[in-house]
């Protein structure tokens, strides 16, 4: 989508357009710093920025990869998709908790866990 280069001319105003291209930006992903709380192993990694979640998740795999100590809740808490139904994967059992490092800045969170947990 964009709008072409080329001269306007509108109640005896000219207005020239240059070329813009708009594109739509799908997602956004940081470059951050996990620490277990555990232990001082820490990883790099690409972090989706604002995805519209009202928490932080963090996949079972990836949590079962990099040996994170799930935690888990008191209350399982069920997920519902953006037009208010019910998600159909298993509700929310475990959580981690992590040190989140960025530009200089830590930040201890607790990030929950989606995905088949086994």
């Amino acid at each position: 989508m964009g709008i072409n280069a080329g001269t306007l001319e509108t109640e005896g105003t000219k207005i020239e357009v240059r070329k813009i291209e708009a594109r739509t930006l799908r997602e956004v992903t940081v470059k951050i710093r996990l620490k277990r709380i555990d232990m001082q192993k820490g990883i790099t990694m690409e972090a989706l920025l604002d995805s519209g979640a009202t928490g932080l998740v963090m996949s079972s795999e990836f949590a079962r990869k990099q040996r994170f100590k799930l935690k888990k809740l008191e209350r399982p808490m069920h997920v519902r998709n953006i037009d208010g139904s019910l998600n159909k994967e298993d509700p929310i059992e475990h959580m981690v908790e992590v040190n989140i490092y960025y530009q200089g800045h830590r930040k201890r969170m607790e990030i929950d866990i989606i995905g088949e947990q086994k």
